[in-house]
């Protein structure tokens, strides 16, 4: 059997170098900063509750996806050694299994300190056992009505035999005594279920009411003992089995997807304290052993959390306010025209994904339109973009999607959109063999006086208008025709599989984009040698690529100012003495997902900067189509290292990785906690209300970011204001 995952490469401990760390340990490190998110206490309760949930799923995603990797690894290749530490795969499963538990401890902590906080703002959690006797009754006769005739519950034993438990779906699990024998029963909690169930001034969950009245459900046994438990499975695929004997691509997808349901078991969860002997039948009948065991006292699913919010609409101080994007752009904008006369920055969630939305719709209906070709990985279940793509096919437009079918859990979405866009008329591919295509590209193809020019469309982010509300990503929009013919060149290489591709401007995986990078770096390391101004900033969402790391450290000891702005794993440790002493490492988690991906090299305005749709991880390298994109446009240019400045310069929601491993909140750092407090997601959303507040009293299109730049100077002021309604955070810098 294939091992799924990552790819293996081999590495001794003693090969180790002293600045790398290993990447699941790094990973968890970053979740256990989301954690921390849930202490924030000026976040409202409700966002403190959501950071919560997020830990939890990343978590899920994690053991689905990482830990049933190197499950696979453990059983099948034996000598598998990770490439930063020489980690063995059991080395590395028995360090998630220690830092997990305390991450479960943690997590009870958070929540149970939550909970009271919620309590007594009249959101109370609800155990059974603190209703009143009239509520019990109540709640008791809504039971038998309601969820008691939805129910399947079964023994096991001989004729009933233990059954599949789905991946994540919650189950009582009850240890029976009958006549001369003990036996056990399962009862799945129906998905069809609301989990939360309300009662006055709070809410009971729907699996604590089952657990509860487990005992009638058994009622002919006596019920010795019982539980909430949860299974998560392995949920690594390998889509490249057998491919060149595979005729319906799409179908194959399918088919695979399917086996998700039902891979091996990685980890075992139980809700509370269970007894040898219900540890020993259920880790037996999952062929698992005790150490994938966890126990938690908090809920085994999260998911509840949007539900408490409807439940309690008028709770408004216990939600985080909304946050509307900028519409940088009115609805009647000439795209066409405006993208010809200069190039177009989008910064999400700040400003609205609507401008992009329009050219398409624009070039769906325009007569100068030949084409349009666009690459696809995530996008909306409701996706206004497929919808004007769909439009364009409809109006004789040739239109060429590339779909990647393979986007983990997205796969049944983007399948289905495949479906819909190719019954409209649209070319659909699915990417290419081996490789996903995880670039973000569109290229529209206008025809004028016999004339062909580009307008070409790239970013960080996927084209999905919710995740747009959601992750901070940039999109930029140019009709420079090098970047156009160079996005020509890619598609047509990408439609007959040629992934070595040469362009004049793009930096493209697998075959130009770490080769680029490295010599890029190379640049700065001769300039430092000659004593010249060098510098590096990288802000992306994980880096992992060996290769790179080693030249960050060599330009490090080569005396190169190098500063990462990285989310979640980051394998490099700065702040290594002789290795990468010139290196410093911010990881920033707030309220939006930080997801954009910039490449700065060298110093002001030579600086070369590049988007991009590719972290520094060797899968993103190696592995995807990724592409890099050079900012030419000067104002843009200085736009993103203004950008930059205030991303290192925060100091409320950023976090500095130490030479010894650990992340230490900045607020913690000396000299960081006297300074001007600098939260860089709310400084950019303050920017985009300021530009609303002018547009709405002065009634003229929102200027360029050089004329805010003068109110935005001090950022101490701006920290914060955003709670401030539109009319009183004008008002108080028109009185500047």
């Amino acid at each position: 059997m294939p091992v799924t995952g990552v790819r293996c490469r081999m590495s001794s401990k003693k090969d180790k170098p002293v600045y790398l760390q290993n990447r699941e340990i790094s990973w968890l490190k970053f979740n256990e900063r989301v954690l921390d998110e849930a202490a924030y206490g000026p976040t409202p309760l409700f966002g403190r509750l959501r950071f919560i949930s997020i830990f939890t799923n990343n978590l899920d995603e994690f053991y689905m996806v990482r830990v049933g990797a190197l499950t696979d690894y453990m059983l099948f290749d034996p000598d598998y050694a990770e490439s930063k530490t020489g980690m063995s795969a059991r080395e590395q499963l028995d360090a998630i299994y220690n830092a997990v538990r305390l991450l479960y401890v943690r997590r009870d902590e958070m929540y149970s300190s939550l909970r009271g906080l919620l309590s007594e703002r009249g959101v109370t959690h609800y155990s059974i056992d603190a209703l009143t006797d009239a509520e019990i009754t109540k709640v008791h006769q809504l039971f038998r009505k309601d969820i008691l005739p939805l129910l399947s519950p079964q023994i096991i034993d001989a004729t009933h035999p233990f059954p599949h438990l789905a991946n994540k779906q919650l189950h009582i699990a009850v240890r029976l005594g009958a006549k001369h024998k003990e036996l056990y029963g399962l009862i799945p909690v129906p998905a069809a279920l609301e989990r939360v169930f309300p009662v006055h001034g709070g809410f009971l969950l729907i699996e604590d009411l089952i657990l509860r009245y487990s005992d009638e459900i058994f009622k002919m046994y006596k019920v010795l003992e019982k539980n909430i438990i949860a299974v998560t499975r392995n949920a690594d695929l390998n889509f490249e089995d057998n491919e060149e004997e595979i005729e319906d691509y799409r179908q194959h997808i399918k088919k695979t997807i399917k086996k998700r349901l039902r891979l091996s078991p990685v980890r075992l969860e139980f809700q509370h304290d269970a007894g040898n002997e219900f540890l020993d039948f259920f880790t037996k009948k999952l062929d698992m052993a005790y150490v994938q065991i966890l126990r938690s006292s908090s809920p085994l699913d999260f998911s509840f959390c949007d539900a408490v919010e409807r439940l309690f609409p008028r709770s408004s101080e216990l939600k985080v306010a909304p946050f509307h994007p900028l519409e940088s752009l009115p609805e009647h904008t000439d795209m066409f025209s405006l993208v010809s006369r200069r190039d177009i920055l989008l910064s999400y969630p700040f400003e609205s994904i609507s401008p992009f939305l329009v050219l398409i719709r624009q070039a769906a209906g325009s007569d100068s339109v030949v084409s349009i070709k666009i690459t696809l990985y995530r996008i909306d279940v409701h996706s206004k973009l497929a919808h004007s793509l769909i439009q364009a096919a409809e109006n004789g437009k040739e239109v060429v999607v590339i779909m990647e079918l393979r986007a983990r859990f997205d796969e049944d979405n983007n399948i289905q959109w495949a479906e819909r866009l190719e019954q409209a008329g649209c070319k659909v591919v699915y990417g290419l063999e081996g490789y996903k295509v995880h670039c973000k590209v569109c290229l529209i193809t206008l025809r004028e006086g016999g004339t062909v020019r580009y307008i070409t469309q790239t970013g960080s982010g996927n084209y999905n208008e919710k995740t747009a509300r959601q992750y901070t990503d940039i999109s930029l929009m140019t009709a420079n025709q090098e970047i156009g013919d160079d996005a020509a060149s890619l598609f047509n290489d990408l439609l007959v599989g040629n992934l070595r591709g040469v362009y004049r401007h793009l930096l493209v995986a697998p075959g130009t984009l770490k080769t680029g990078i490295l010599r890029h770096i190379d640049r700065e390391i001769v300039k430092a040698s000659n004593g010249s101004p060098e510098s590096i900033i990288i802000k992306c969402n994980s880096i992992t690529d060996r290769e790179i790391m080693d030249k960050l450290a060599e330009a490090s000891s080569a005396g190169v100012r190098i500063r990462l702005i990285v989310r979640g794993i980051c394998c490099l440790v700065p702040g290594i003495a002789n290795h990468t002493e010139n290196i410093t490492l911010t990881s920033i988690i707030g309220t939006f997902l930080e997801h954009s991906r910039i490449y700065c090299f060298g110093e002001g305005s030579d600086a070369a900067i590049y988007v991009a749709s590719a972290d520094l991880m060797t899968r993103n390298t190696a592995d995807r189509v990724e592409v890099a994109c050079p900012v030419i446009d000067n104002a843009i240019h200085s736009q993103i290292r203004d950008m930059l400045d205030v991303m290192l310069r925060d100091n409320v929601k950023a976090w500095d990785l130490l030479p010894d491993g650990r992340y230490i909140h900045k607020s913690g750092i000396p000299g960081e906690e006297s300074a001007v407090p600098v939260n860089s997601q709310e400084y950019f959303a303050a920017h985009a209300e300021m530009q609303q507040c002018d547009d709405i009293f002065s009634q003229r299109p929102s200027k360029t970011y050089d004329h805010y730049k003068p109110k935005l100077a001090t950022i101490g002021a701006l920290a914060g204001c955003v709670k401030n309604s539109a009319l009183k955070f004008y008002a108080r810098f028109t009185k500047n």
